[in-house]
């Protein structure tokens, strides 16, 4: 059996109801984080709104989306 660690990285598209997750095997950093919204809105939501200008995204406030962490400044 093998062993390792995997991070999983969630977003939710409320108006579509559907959500979308990505797995890492390294740490829940704020750039996993971002990249994770990266690949997200570029393999789906862009696709689905393709007039959007901005995106909203509501975080939790914890580990990698914390607000000290200057990606989310």
């Amino acid at each position: 059996m093998l062993k390792g660690k995997a991070i999983p990285y969630g977003m939710y598209d409320i108006k579509a109801n559907e959500g979308w997750v990505n797995i890492g095997n390294d740490h829940d950093t704020a750039e996993f984080a971002v990249e994770s919204i990266r690949k997200w809105w570029k393999l789906l939501e862009k696709k689905r709104y393709p007039d959007a200008e901005r995106l909203m995204i509501a975080a939790d406030g914890g580990g990698s989306n914390g607000s000290r962490v200057r990606l989310w400044k």
